[in-house]
């Protein structure tokens, strides 16, 4: 499917019912009850799936039967307007080849999350065109007194347009301009789905991607799969997310820069470094994909939103 051809949600407003899954690995309870807290005092009426709180099997939040129900439920209850994760972890993966594209062609929803769930929001954008929420989850980001990035948040959901700068960490690597349809989400995943039915479509996007906790020399392999795969071809321009913890001890403190830059050697278009969305050290960003964005790279960086993820 042409991922410009939308199928827009509609808008979400305070007081709407958010459903609460657990679609990979499970969550801590401190950190389930303090994001149900927050949620709560931001306006909203979180409403826990009928297995988004099982432990296991495993490292998973249920089986895959579990989890692919709550996922359907969700997003077929008329009660919830949208849709948020508990966090990320690992499992996802399983509910691929169980989805049925029709609950969600008929309900369309805002579906809050990043990391492990990268190819469960890109599957639904590349095969449905509903909008990707690239942001904060209930036990992961809302927990925080200061996890949630709160003006992109309430923006995405509004469908106000909105930008992102040098507040949201960005900065320069390679200065220039670029425009397409923003697409990514974590780089692991993105790799991971590679040679798989669920293989990314970035071709010719205006590409978005972050991990955590990956050393340079890794970052530098994962890139340079992503190359030879030619999902680097027509790409309009890079945003690396703040790329948490992607250090290595002892070395220079800008071997990441330098490694994306080597890796990324011949690429045309800007790139950019440092954009707060997905794992974060603070005030996670709402992105959302398959919408059309511009940026601008340069000693004051923008990516710039140009069109509501929602319906208006």
């Amino acid at each position: 499917m042409d991922a410009r051809v939308l199928l827009k949600p509609s808008p979400v407003a305070s007081g709407a019912g958010i459903g609460i899954i657990a679609p990979a690995s499970f969550a801590r309870q401190e950190r389930f009850t303090g994001g149900m807290e927050r949620l709560r005092a931001l306006g909203f009426v979180p409403q826990i799936a009928e297995n988004a709180l099982a432990r296991g099997p495993l490292f998973f939040a249920g089986t895959p039967q579990q989890r692919i129900a709550d996922l359907h439920s969700v997003f077929a209850n008329p009660e919830t307007q949208a849709v948020m994760c508990l966090r990320g972890g690992y499992g996802s993966n399983y509910l691929l080849d169980r989805i049925d594209l029709e609950v969600f062609r008929a309900h369309p929803k805002p579906f809050f999350a990043y990391s492990d769930l990268t190819g469960l929001q890109l599957h639904l954008l590349d095969e449905l065109g509903i909008p990707a929420f690239h942001g904060p989850m209930l036990a992961a980001d809302f927990y925080l007194e200061d996890g949630v990035h709160l003006p992109s948040f309430r923006a995405s959901l509004a469908g106000e347009p909105y930008s992102v700068g040098a507040a949201e960490g960005l900065r320069a690597l390679k200065p220039g301009s670029a425009s397409g349809t923003l697409y990514g989400g974590c780089l692991s995943i993105l790799v991971a789905m590679l040679g798989t039915p669920w293989e990314p479509q970035t071709e010719g996007k205006l590409l978005f991607i972050e991990d955590v906790g990956a050393k340079p020399y890794q970052i530098d392999r994962m890139l340079w799969q992503l190359r030879k795969a030619g999902k680097l071809d027509n790409v309009t321009g890079i945003v690396f997310g703040e790329m948490l913890d992607c250090t290595q001890p002892g070395a220079d403190p800008d071997l990441l820069d330098k490694t994306i830059m080597s890796a990324l050697d011949g690429f045309a278009g800007p790139i950019a470094i440092g954009l707060r969305s997905g794992h974060v050290s603070r005030q996670n960003v709402t992105l959302t994909f398959g919408v059309a964005a511009d940026l601008h790279v340069s000693e004051e960086s923008e990516l710039k939103l140009l069109e509501p993820a929602v319906r208006l």
